[in-house]
């Protein structure tokens, strides 16, 4: 009977070695798992590992050659992505020149029949408005043609590209408009600059759209305040008149 325990015993000694092995096996495959760091805190081991992360594909490569032009005459050259300079934005485009090149003619239109309303006009109102539109728009005149002198162009720039000016009023009305004098006048006077005022906002209105240069839309925004009002102006005085 004695022999039998022993052997019993010893029995349940290897079981339990063998059970302690096994939990040792599955500490030791844990370890492999789960990183320790100093702090204490546990890191995967894909995370601890730089070389674990993945490259990500289709991201764009900085230094990737890019083929320049040549100005003409002159090779073209590569640089890298990363030391091409950005294209500088235009600083005008062709809807200026073309505003600029027309306001020009436009402005001294209304000039000359502003000039008439001195010794032809018979509402003083109506000679204050027409030395408001000399003040203004005399001065406007040069500023564009400085713009075009600053830029190498002038007043045949737009080229074909040029459209009718609206508002313009044909030589024969000018020639009424001189003939006429007192009320009659006023009433030709006021229609027809009123056509003209609205004919330099529609244009300006669209340089706002299609223009893209500082100047030349501080200029057509003037345009469109000033005109504007004084469109106003001329028509309350012919009602004042009546």
């Amino acid at each position: 009977m004695l022999s039998v325990r022993i052997r019993a015993l010893l029995g349940r000694s290897r079981a339990i070695v063998l059970v302690e092995l096994a939990v040792l096996a599955v500490l030791a495959v844990g370890a492999a798992v789960v990183v320790w760091w100093p702090e204490g805190r546990p890191e995967s081991a894909a995370t601890a590992n730089p070389q674990a992360s993945l490259d990500l594909p289709g991201l764009p490569d900085a230094t990737a050659p890019v083929l320049m032009p040549g100005a003409p005459g002159e090779p073209a050259k590569t640089v890298r992505a990363n030391e091409k300079s950005p294209a500088p934005r235009p600083t005008y485009n062709n809807a200026d020149i073309r505003f600029v090149t027309m306001m020009i003619p436009h402005h001294e239109q209304a000039l000359v029949m502003a000039r008439l309303a001195a010794d032809r006009a018979a509402n003083p109102q109506l000679k204050i408005i027409a030395d408001r539109i000399l003040a203004a728009q005399e001065p406007e005149i040069k500023t564009l043609e400085t713009w075009l002198t600053d830029r190498g162009l002038d007043r045949n720039s737009s080229g074909g590209h040029q459209h009718s000016m609206a508002g313009m009023q044909t030589a024969e009305a000018l020639e009424l408009l001189t003939a006429a004098r007192g009320a009659e006048f006023d009433r030709m006077f006021v229609d027809m600059m009123v056509e003209h005022h609205q004919g330099a906002i529609d244009m300006a209105g669209e340089v706002l759209a299609l223009g893209v240069n500082v100047i030349v839309n501080e200029t057509a925004s003037s345009v469109v305040v000033e005109q504007g009002a004084e469109i106003n102006r001329m028509r309350e005085t012919l009602t004042g008149a009546k």
